[in-house]
Order: C-alpha cells, then structure tokens, then sequence
C-alpha cells in the first residue's frame, strides 16, 4: 500500500461568469486518487473536517477506493482555494487557510511507525511548508527514512503566494531533501527556488542531499529524471488541447508512482546508489506524462484511470 499525506481542501474555479464551482482537491488528495484510480491500493492520511465540504471530500474518495483508515477527524473548517485559470489553462491560486484542518498535525495523529502493509509514503505541497504541522511531518519522515523500512517520495509543489520568502522556502525543501528517496519537482517551481538556475544543475545538487531519484516535469516539453548513480532519461509529452492544467503535476507523480509499484522497484530506491533499467524508467516517465496531458483536456483535478493509460508501451 502507498500512504499519501497532506492537504484535502476544496478547489473553487471560477468561470467568466464569476460562478465558482466546487472540486475536491489539494495536490496530496489529488495524488491518492490518481494512484487508486490505477488500481493501487492507497490510503490517504488528511486531516479531514467534520464540515460539509470535509464529508464531500470523504465521499470522493470512498468512490475512488481511496482508504480513510488513517485519516483523522478534524474540528476545524476545510481549507478553500480559490482557482482562476489564465487563456492558456495555467491555473493561479489563492488560498483561504488560516486556522484549517489540514495545517495542525500532531505527533500523535501519524503512526509511528508505519504499519507493515506501508510500503511507500508519498507528501509535501503544502503540508511541508504550513506551520505548525510541516515541523511535525518533517520530523516523521526523517524517522521513517532513518528506519529504512519504506519508501519516501517528495513533491514540493511550491505555492508563492503561501511561501513568498524565497530563501526559506528553498533552504526548507533543501532539509527535507534528506528524508526522500524519490523527489518530484516542477520546472515552474525550481525557477521559483533558484531564478536563472539550469534545472539540471539543480538536480545535481539535490542528488547529493540524498533522493535516488529526482524527476522534473516540464510541462508540455515533457520531463527527465536523473539520479546520483541514474543516467539522465528524457521523455517528450503528448500534444493536447488543454482546458485546464489543475492537477496535472499530481497526475505526473500518481502515475510514476504506480508504474514504479507496479515494477516493484519502489523498493530498489531504498538501496544505496540504484540504477533503475533506462528503458523501463524511459517507459515509466512517458506513462505519467501521458497521465498528466490527459488531466490537462478536462475540468479540474481529474486523474486518469488505468484503461485510459493502456496503449501507454512501458
């Protein structure tokens, strides 16, 4: 089983109209779905409100399979996060946060340690950025990592508006570095941490924080992945018409993911310096941004399935 953690929250997009329509969402919650929607099993552990938009939230993913054992019952409203898209489909945020849910973990409410059944735990977002739970969650994946009983992937998926220091927000994904075996990061957001910086030279950098695996999306010129012992693969993405880029780096991380599980090599990025077989890395990146050009033609976060990802060779 994959473990997801982080936000659940609800995406208002608003139309020309000014009428805001509401999604489940938040990039964690997004993840979980695309993995269940795969046909891996997947829990996600949110703090869920007891709200109405908290139970709308539960009924999404009891409808995708996605598992609530883990999950905590929160006192505090859901999280909102208001979505306006651009001509292009490119959505900008602003979020409604203060005093959430999704914010204030506990040591007590993350099982310490995982249980056996976990294999891989997938975070970040803004669970490891919002005080006073990113120093909690941080903590526990450091433990987990010492532990090395299960795989840690990383997505930072830098939010400027919540995280409008550059330099803390780049020295913090920087720490947590050292608790991921695998890093999934978007060109958008290393622009972000490092102006005028070739991706490339970024990922370097962070190979020697400790990921075995760092992938970078480049949106519709596709994404590459190296790693300290991976040779660099590339891979191109689909050409699309794109209505709406919300949840497409989440589809991107969902369907590496399962394709990783579905290999059996989540696992191997435990091992010290693991070199994955480039053809099967080749084929996995080209699955998930095959993945995310689908979530790309149609409203919302709306991960595919696995019978729309079938013609996909690996």
């Amino acid at each position: 089983m994959i473990t997801v953690i982080g936000e659940a929250l609800i995406d208002l997009e608003g139309d020309d109209q000014g009428v805001f329509r509401a999604r489940p969402g938040g990039a964690p919650f997004n993840v979980a779905v695309g993995l269940a929607r795969l046909g891996v099993p997947t829990a996600l552990l949110a703090r869920l409100s007891e709200d109405a938009f908290g139970a709308r939230l539960r009924a999404h993913l009891a409808a995708n399979d996605v598992s609530t054992r883990y999950a905590v019952t929160a006192s505090e409203p859901t999280t909102l996060a208001f979505v306006f898209l651009d001509p292009h489909g490119s959505p900008r945020f602003e979020f409604y946060c203060n005093g959430t849910a999704d914010w204030q973990w506990t040591a007590q409410e993350l099982p310490d340690p995982f249980p056996a059944e976990v294999t891989a735990v997938h975070t970040g977002s803004l669970a490891l950025a919002l005080e006073p739970g990113a120093s909690v969650l941080e903590k526990r994946l450091a433990r987990e990592r010492d532990r090395g009983a299960v795989t840690i992937s990383l997505d930072p998926n830098i939010r400027p508006h919540l995280q409008p220091d550059r330099d803390a927000a780049r020295d913090r994904v920087e720490a947590q570095l050292g608790s991921a075996h695998l890093v999934k990061v978007s060109a958008d957001d290393l622009g972000y941490l490092y102006p005028g910086t070739d991706p490339a030279d970024v990922v370097r950098r962070w190979c020697e924080r400790g990921p075995a695996l760092v992938v970078v999306t480049l949106g519709p010129d596709g994404a590459f992945a190296a790693g300290p012992a991976q040779p660099r693969v590339d891979v191109t993405a689909p050409v699309v018409s794109v209505v709406d880029a919300v949840g497409a780096g989440d589809a991107f991380s969902a369907a590496l993911l399962a394709g990783l599980h579905d290999h059996d090599l989540l696992p191997a990025l435990r091992q010290p310096r693991p070199t994955l077989p480039e053809e099967t890395l080749h084929g996995l990146l080209t699955r998930a941004a095959t993945a995310a050009a689908l979530t790309c033609t149609r409203p919302g976060a709306d991960p595919p399935r696995a019978d729309e990802l079938a013609d996909v060779i690996l």
